[in-house]
């Protein structure tokens, strides 16, 4: 159970609980200090609908923590709830934006390239895929019963949506730099291992703080977030990471850490005050023009998921990867996806890294990446966005990750 927890990863079997706190939705004018008590009343709220513009999703009675081991679910359980989260997970679920963002058909590519495309769907069990070059759609196919108008969860693709409303929240002013510590915005990590770790450097993931992401290993940190205790006042991914030794200088070590988004989205959520749905419908939903609204799973203590665990349609997918090609329409930083997208760390000679929450590729292309084959991937130089959502047989593949390369780099190639 464990290990199953940690896969998901831990925070999403947990939010199955029926024990959630309050938050509170309205936030106070920016200020450069801290707000130091966790949030009240914003699930009550959301749930509501009175405040702000989430709303609460609960599913029935009937669906038990035995349903929600997502790495034991057999294939047809996959295919039929990867489309369905809400209605097995918690969460808050907000609206399509009040002006859709439509994009005109494009010229069809070759037939041979049509064909490539189809193959890679079916050999790696793909539901979507849809392409967008120079703001047209150029190609869109579903299969495994899925449409258009349905959603599909994301996985870790979360984590470079969470990277954007961290962009957005320095814009707006609620945190005043990535140089700031961690503490400024987190005063109960002092004394941790992450008294002297920045913002950016969460972001990078390069706290130095060791961290095992291990999905077969049930004494994991990763298996383990299910199973913290929140100290009272606290988070829980607050009270697990204050525990864990430094093993690196900060900034000089990347190690991939979900636990460390999941304290970005409570530190955003803390900053502004708001659930990190209801700041994604201000800051991505509606001026990225998505269609279909989002949803996005919620912990114990009601707070959205940082890296994991949003649903959306495919063609929504493809809509925020042309926000971040755009720029982000002033919602973030000027010059922000040049350096949330850019290598601020680099795998070696290879061409691949990591930037905010975003894998770099070479050429200069980045994306976003989930397991069981979610990705959203951005091709700058072609004006080009590649959207994926899957079902793949396991929940990673490296063979499966090199033939989306493969597709991409065909695909940008084409005319």
């Amino acid at each position: 159970m464990k290990a199953a927890i940690g896969l998901l990863p831990a925070a999403v079997l947990a939010g199955c609980s029926t024990h959630y706190v309050d938050y509170d939705a309205a936030a106070s004018p920016p200020t450069t200090q801290a707000n130091s008590t966790v949030p009240a009343q914003q699930a009550a709220s959301a749930a509501s609908g009175s405040a702000g513009t989430a709303r609460l999703t609960m599913p029935p009675a009937s669906v038990t923590p035995a349903d929600l081991n997502v790495l034991f679910w057999n294939d047809a359980e996959r295919e039929a709830r990867f489309r369905d989260m809400e209605s097995w997970f918690p969460g808050f679920e907000v609206a399509a934006a009040p002006k859709v963002r439509e994009f005109p058909q494009g010229a069809e590519y070759s037939a041979e390239l049509q064909n490539q495309i189809i193959e890679f769907m079916a050999t790696t069990n793909a539901a979507g895929v849809m392409v967008l070059k120079d703001g047209e759609v150029r190609f869109e196919r579903y299969a495994l019963g899925f449409d258009a108008g349905q959603r599909w969860t994301s996985f870790s693709v979360a984590k470079s949506f969470t990277s954007t409303l961290l962009g957005a929240a320095v814009k707006d002013g609620w945190i005043a730099s990535l140089n700031d510590p961690v503490t400024k915005y987190l005063p109960e990590m002092k004394g941790s291992a992450y008294e002297d770790v920045t913002v950016e450097q969460l972001a990078t993931m390069t706290s130095g703080v060791r961290w095992n992401e291990s999905y077969t290993d049930p004494d994991s940190d990763v298996a383990r977030m299910g199973a913290i205790i929140a100290a009272e006042g606290e988070d829980a991914i607050v009270t697990q990471l204050k525990t864990l030794p430094r093993e690196a200088p900060a900034g000089e070590k990347f190690v991939y850490k979900t636990g460390e988004t999941n304290l970005i989205g409570v530190l955003v959520e803390r900053a502004t005050g708001q659930s990190l749905a209801e700041y994604a419908k201000l800051k991505i939903v509606d001026p990225a023009g998505f269609e279909g609204g989002l949803f996005w799973m919620i912990e114990p203590s009601g707070r959205n998921i940082g890296g994991c665990c949003l649903s959306i349609t495919l063609g929504d997918y493809a809509r925020m990867g042309q926000f971040a090609l755009d720029g982000g329409g002033g919602v973030v930083p000027a010059g922000w996806f040049d350096k949330a997208g850019g290598p601020q760390v680099s795998f070696g000679d290879s061409g691949f890294g990591y930037g905010y929450q975003w894998w770099t590729y070479p050429n200069g292309n980045y994306g976003a990446q989930g397991i069981f084959g979610q990705a959203v991937t951005i091709v700058p130089g072609e004006n080009l966005v590649v959207a994926v959502v899957s079902n793949w047989q396991t929940a990673t593949s490296d063979a499966h990750r090199a033939d989306w390369q493969k597709l991409v780099t065909a695909i940008a190639a084409a005319q």
